[in-house]
């Protein structure tokens, strides 16, 4: 697998950069109330792939990512069902339909962002959050601070860190 080859190399290449070293500091945000078309403007205009959502008070409340915006595109599944007695019982997770819904029908932020997401504080090391990003298949992630968003970095900062090694070697 590529990702797990990438974070071997970052073990042995990196163990002293952290993310507080490769961070974005001047993060771009947007509100809960934010409207997803502006969001998927602001996404293709400036190549992110996610943009986190902050409170009044600069407090993480969720990222959106091109995903969430893409899963409004997409036609709502028919829950499969069975009959007892008349009944129709659905075979799908409880609330999974009703999330699914809310994501289609997304005006803001607050509906189509994914709450409380993975974060890691400015001294992780790149190689923990390279094992983040391939473990749980994240391609942004907010670096947070006594509750307080301080930077993010994207698959391409890691990438960025990887080559700027072999260049000095």
């Amino acid at each position: 697998m590529v990702g797990h080859s990438l974070v071997l190399m970052l073990r042995g290449a990196l163990p002293m950069l952290k993310a507080k070293d490769v961070m974005t500091r001047e993060v771009i945000t947007v509100t809960p109330e934010t409207e997803v078309t502006e969001i998927a403007r602001l996404l293709l205009e400036k190549h992110f792939n996610g943009v986190p959502v902050v409170d009044r008070n600069s407090n993480l409340v969720g990222i959106i990512c091109q995903s969430d915006l893409i899963a409004e595109q997409k036609k709502l599944p028919i829950p499969s069902v069975f009959t007892i007695l008349d009944a129709f019982i659905p075979i799908y997770p409880p609330g999974k339909t009703e999330k699914e819904v809310q994501k289609i029908a997304a005006v803001k932020a607050s509906d189509a962002m994914t709450p409380d997401p993975v974060t890691v504080g400015p001294e992780a090391g790149i190689d923990e959050i390279a094992s983040i990003m391939v473990n749980k298949t994240i391609h942004t992630i907010p670096v947070v601070e006594g509750g307080k968003l301080v930077g993010i970095i994207g698959k391409e900062d890691i990438l960025k860190t990887l080559v700027s090694t072999h260049k000095q070697g």
